[in-house]
């Protein structure tokens, strides 16, 4: 029912996690980043508390693949759960247990890692991740994985319908950068990236107006902080 990327870029420090699902709001329960520690998805049939866990374990210095061996031997069911993880160096790992639903497969490298079950085909882990290393790391974060996924979706997807999706991006702060959530569209990963364009242009002003309010600039528009 999903896939996903979790990705770092090595020139600005940032993580993201994307995610798209034929379930409502799979981004609430599958995506997690911490500013400089990395980012991590779980899925299949998901158990939200294992991001936190993951990141905990990045955060108390493991790499990715011994941050995922020590979550999944203190998991519940680890045979039903999907995970992917990148660390604060690139480094990435990925898990689908014995009862991953569907057509399911991963693909990881340096700096990023993409799942997913219930696919069109096993290549569409491989579809998001070689676009996402082939686009432009001059680009926003935020804007290469969008194109990936998107990419995954022209490879073919998911085995049904998509209804949601979302973006996590994490800078320097406790707070994301973004993150935003298409929880119920008929084309959600179209209307995240239509969400993006609008957010992008303003994301860092709202972080000025958090630690200096009076070099940030006003909208001026209902519903301005």
């Amino acid at each position: 029912m999903t896939f996903s990327l979790a990705a770092r870029c090595p020139r600005t420090g940032q993580f993201a996690v994307a995610v798209t699902s034929s379930s409502p709001a799979v981004a609430a329960r599958c995506a997690f980043a911490r500013a400089g520690v990395g980012a991590v998805t779980t899925q299949n049939v998901t158990d939200p508390r294992l991001g936190p866990a993951l990141l905990a374990a990045l955060a108390d210095g493991l790499e990715a693949e011994a941050a995922l061996g020590q979550v999944l031997a203190g998991a519940s069911f680890p045979a039903y759960r999907q995970l992917t993880v990148v660390d604060a160096e690139g480094r990435t790992a990925a898990w689908s247990g014995g009862k991953t639903l569907g057509v399911h497969a991963q693909a990881k490298g340096q700096d990023a890692v993409s799942a997913g079950n219930l696919l069109a085909h096993t290549g569409v882990p491989e579809a998001v991740r070689a676009a996402f290393a082939a686009s432009d790391p001059a680009q926003e974060l935020g804007a290469r994985v969008i194109a990936a996924m998107q990419a995954g979706l022209a490879a073919g997807g998911e085995a049904g319908s998509l209804r949601s999706a979302g973006l996590i991006v994490v800078d320097r702060e406790a707070w994301p950068l973004a993150d935003l959530r298409v929880d119920w569209h008929d084309a959600p990963l179209t209307e995240l990236a239509a969400l993006w364009e609008v957010w992008a242009p303003q994301m860092r002003d709202y972080v000025t107006r958090a630690l200096n309010p009076g070099a940030a600039p006003s909208y001026g528009v209902p519903g301005d902080e």
